[in-house]
């Protein structure tokens, strides 16, 4: 802890600098932590199955701390499932890994789930928040445009494990690949989707060089476009450098044979916004358009300044470039300069990221700030190992990914302890995992998979599930919802068409971003709201109806029908107390619906009409699935 406050108070005093000088030189920037090299440390000589675990354990074991127990067999299951899938483990998958006594056991279950199909959706949703992805164009007019191809490139990149030097060169500069085809093209969708109108190009530009900072440098360059940057290594001339590799550029609609337009029937523009759709299959990518690049005096179009060319700040000491030596840098160039080994930043924000994504917060806890006012991190030396075993497997994900959740630290319980809270209430030192609650779209993803209604359909246009009526009635330009039908009602929710100024009120309703900027990290609010939504909301009613139908068929007993249930959605069997709650609880409606049809046929969705027996067992069911796809420990990660 005074190690902690003892950076916090160096990054003050750097602070001070800034407010007495106005700047911070070069020179005093360089032994920021950040920004020195990335080093191989000693893994620390203390028992550990992995080199993570020995890190941790070591650091641990300064503060005289010992790690958390695994977590039980069943829950480990859960968890991994739901980080690299998005889904819940089946119950089958689920028995089979508790039966299974082999050694490898664990190692074949997580082999198994990085060559699922679903790893592409799960982690691909992550980059999406990265891209600031979104079906329409924002501003107020927010018109629709079709960049879904971009969706499915990254899914596909993920599940490909696409090394990241080819994954990032191809979203930069894929125009300008020599022999690059459609894919290439496609991939630069990531910086299209962009907010755009045609009267605010310049910030569009400037969303785009922020996201390349926040994303692949972890540096809030935007600071720099007003002024010499406060506290990083950045000036103002350096920002329009890099802002000239993307003015250099323009967006077009790139035909795409063979693909559907994307514009279902659940879609309808206004007619004054019928020329910003596309007159054919086609999606947004990036093509050069060269123009002179000005300086703008404190960041006001109005007012420009000396021109510039593309180039880098020089704060990392990248001279490499791949085009003709005379020439100015080209967005290659720009890629390579991030991916060099010499940057010492794009590595370490990398791992941080995915580590993050297992655990819930950052070995840097400030994910999207890597500068001049972010501490050195409690766990430099694993940040630094895990960042060169991602350029020993050639930039690869899969083996990282597959390195973390092999660990000891991965697989603990997340349950609090009195002696490692009095010491580390914010679980810094990692002495436990963290309960994590699921994200906005993979907790419909999951409520309808229990419910068997879930389609796993990969890939295409984006959807329109069931919403909430009256969502778009206070848009400024006029649209309909009309809902999918068939099973693409039932699509996971990364592929939910997304307005950025109304999306689907799910989504925000669980902290998913709206797309405007990169996100970095997801909020994890938790209000009154998201317990009535998930109660009443349509989709999730549907869900419990075929939740409840399914364990109203399942054994003999009421015992066995409320374990099948039970196991189906938290994997696992309830305990004796948990077991006689929901028996009761099965029991009281039971009694309470017996008298009263109308409510039984309402709570099952059918006709007043129709006739059948059993029906107030039925509707008692559906209200008992209700309960548990309400748990709080059905949409947590454990």
């Amino acid at each position: 802890m005074k190690l902690f406050v003892l950076h916090r108070w160096v990054a003050f005093l750097a602070v001070a600098v800034v407010v007495v000088t106005g700047s911070v030189r070069a020179e005093d920037r360089r032994p920021h932590w950040a920004f020195q090299p990335v080093r191989r440390h000693a893994v620390p000589d203390v028992p550990g199955p992995t080199a993570i675990d020995r890190f941790v354990r070591d650091r641990l074991s300064s503060r005289r701390l010992a790690p958390s127990e695994a977590a039980p067999e069943t829950v480990q299951v859960r968890r991994v499932t739901l980080d690299l899938t998005g889904l819940l483990p089946t119950a089958e998958s689920v028995a089979d890994y508790v039966g299974d006594r082999r050694p490898d056991r664990w190692e074949r279950l997580v082999d198994r789930l990085l060559t699922s199909p679903h790893f592409g959706e799960r982690w691909g949703r992550h980059w999406l928040d990265l891209a600031r992805y979104a079906d329409s164009s924002g501003y107020e007019a927010d018109t629709p445009r079709q960049i879904w191809p971009y969706r499915d490139w990254v899914i596909d990149a993920w599940n490909a494990d696409m090394p990241f030097e080819r994954f990032v060169t191809e979203q930069l500069a894929g125009d300008l690949l020599p022999g690059g085809g459609v894919s290439q093209k496609i991939a630069t969708g990531f910086q299209c989707n962009v907010i755009y109108d045609h009267g605010v190009r310049y910030e569009a530009i400037v969303d785009q060089v922020q996201t390349v900072g926040s994303v692949f440098l972890g540096l809030t360059l935007g600071c720099a476009q007003c002024h010499t940057h406060k506290t990083d290594p950045v000036s103002h001339e350096e920002f329009y450098r890099l802002y000239a590799f993307f003015n250099e550029t323009a967006m077009e609609r790139f035909s795409l044979p063979g693909f559907d337009p994307g514009y279902r029937d659940g879609l309808v523009v206004a007619k004054d916004k019928q020329k910003d759709r596309p007159s054919g299959p086609a999606t947004l990518v990036l093509k050069s358009a060269p123009q002179p690049t000005h300086i703008f005096e404190q960041g006001d179009p109005a007012q420009p300044g000396p021109k510039v060319v593309t180039g880098f700040p020089a704060f990392l000491p990248v001279r490499e470039v791949r085009g003709p030596a005379a020439a100015p840098p080209s967005r290659i160039d720009l890629a390579g300069w991030i991916l060099s080994d010499q940057n010492p930043l794009t590595d370490r924000v990398t791992v941080n990221r995915v580590w993050q994504r297992l655990f819930g917060r950052g070995l840097v806890e400030t994910e999207n700030d890597f500068g001049m006012q972010t501490p050195s991190p409690l766990h430099l030396e694993l940040l630094d190992h895990l960042a060169l075993e991602f350029r020993r497997h050639k930039r690869r994900f899969k083996p990282l990914i597959r390195s973390i959740v092999l660990s000891a630290t991965y697989r603990q319980s997340s349950r609090t302890r009195a002696e490692l809270s009095a010491v580390d209430a914010e679980n810094r030192l990692l002495g436990r995992q963290r309960r994590l609650r699921l994200e906005a779209e993979v907790i419909r993803d999951i409520t309808l998979q229990a419910g068997g209604i879930l389609s796993t359909k990969m890939k295409g246009p984006s959807v329109f599930p069931d919403q909430t009526a009256g969502v778009l009635d206070a848009r400024a330009t006029a649209a309909k919802w009309t809902p999918s039908s068939g099973e693409d009602r039932w699509r996971r929710g990364m592929y939910t068409w997304h307005w950025r100024l109304t999306p689907h009120p799910l989504k925000p309703l669980f902290d998913a971003p709206e797309g405007v900027t990169s996100c970095t990290r997801r909020d994890r609010s938790n209000v009154p709201v998201q317990a009535l939504a998930l109660l009443n909301d349509s989709s999730f009613y549907t869900a419990a109806r075929g939740l409840g139908g399914w364990g109203w068929k399942r054994g003999k007993a009421n015992s066995e029908r409320v374990d099948a249930l039970f196991f189906r959605c938290l994997g696992r069997i309830p305990s004796q107390i948990e077991r006689t709650v929901l028996l009761n609880l099965l029991a009281d409606q039971r009694r309470t619906l017996v008298s009263d049809v109308p409510a039984c046929r309402a709570i099952l969705g059918i006709d007043a009409a129709a006739d059948g027996d059993g029906l107030a067992d039925r509707a008692a069911w559906v209200l008992v699935a209700r309960a548990v796809l309400n748990l709080d420990e059905f949409f947590t990660r454990e």
